[in-house]
């Protein structure tokens, strides 16, 4: 099954789950909140274990069977959840995945995650997972549907919008759902529901002054190191985790590189990726600076993997300085060099 979040929280109305779900995509708020529906839902259904699994570079497939042949510690229902950034597995991860469908596990449901999603990932894997459970293609809305899905969020919320208030978040967020709802939320906290203009939004933000995550990767993307530097400082003294800092940096990074390998950067844009104007230009400008090829942005990619491995105790290394490297690398790419060797 291929559609949108409404389509898929549907099928999480029904008694059971699938065996085994996709959950693909390119927009973080969509798969982030897809995959917390699913979770609460199979709280509420008794699957009170849960296991994730990280495929990384050399991942071993053999622990998929592993984990399914497990017997549960607590005779009780399972939730596995199998994250796949790049959205394509191996040669033995597709197997991996094709054998799990065809005898699925009892009282276990495989969650599978791709942050990373276009046509050419659809191979006999996803065709497979298809028949045997849920398959969703999580596509953020288009441009002309974007003041809709602002209207319907901030309604869930209590509120009434304004045309005017509807504007200035598209405009100000360009598209990006996350930052989008994160205003939002924003004002949730702050008001309980009623009309909101466009003046309301505009207070809000001057009262909530705060540097965000969105805001450290346009000053990155945009070429200006020490903002990107400052931003990150202001992230980490308010209590902030790399973990998901990375994780929306290592999608704007994986964007670069598509739009790098690209034959004709326009019309990649603005077809394929439906980036606004004022992201056109970010993103144009950062693919100048760092010259022709897809070299450096593979190597951003590598870096940010790497800091992620820190964060999470699997390396040694300061997370954090490797991340300020990270981000000098993207706004000055000439000393990508240096900084990514080092």
């Amino acid at each position: 099954m291929a559609g949108e979040l409404e389509g898929f929280l549907k099928t999480l109305k029904q008694e059971q789950l699938a065996p085994v779900y996709l959950l693909a995509g390119d927009e973080p708020l969509q798969l982030q909140e897809a995959g917390d529906a699913l979770r609460a839902r199979a709280r509420e259904l008794g699957y009170t274990e849960r296991e994730v699994l990280d495929v990384e570079a050399h991942f071993d497939w053999n622990q998929l069977s592993r984990s399914g042949a497990s017997l549960s510690l607590f005779a009780s229902r399972r939730l596995i959840e199998l994250r796949l950034p790049t959205g394509k597995p191996d040669r033995d991860g597709a197997a991996a995945i094709i054998e799990w469908c065809k005898a699925p596990v009892p009282d276990t449901v495989l969650l599978i995650g791709a942050l990373q999603w276009s046509k050419k990932h659809e191979g006999a894997w996803v065709k497979t997972v298809e028949r045997a459970g849920i398959y969703a293609w999580l596509r953020a809305p288009r441009v002309e549907q974007l003041p809709d899905w602002i209207r319907a969020r901030m309604r869930s919320r209590g509120f009434a919008p304004g045309e005017d208030a509807v504007a200035l978040l598209a405009a100000r967020a360009e598209g990006n759902l996350l930052a989008i709802a994160q205003e939002i939320d924003k004002l949730a906290a702050q008001r309980d529901g009623g009309k909101v203009s466009a003046d309301d939004l505009e207070s809000l933000g001057a009262e909530n002054a705060v540097y965000d995550v969105f805001k450290l990767s346009d000053a990155a993307f945009g070429g200006d190191a020490p903002r990107a530097l400052k931003i990150l400082d202001g992230l980490r003294a308010e209590g902030e985790d790399v973990v998901p800092m990375l994780g929306w940096m290592l999608n704007q990074l994986d964007l670069a590189l598509r739009i790098a390998s690209a034959p004709d950067f326009a019309s990649g844009v603005r077809n394929e990726y439906g980036m606004w104007p004022a992201r056109q230009q970010l993103f144009a400008g950062a693919l100048k600076r760092a010259g022709r090829g897809n070299a450096h942005w593979r190597r951003c990619l590598a870096e940010c993997a790497r800091i992620d491995r820190m964060a999470k105790g699997r390396e040694t290394g300061d997370p954090w300085r490797e991340f300020e490297r990270l981000l000098v690398a993207i706004a000055q790419p000439g000393s990508a060099g240096v900084l990514l060797a080092a």
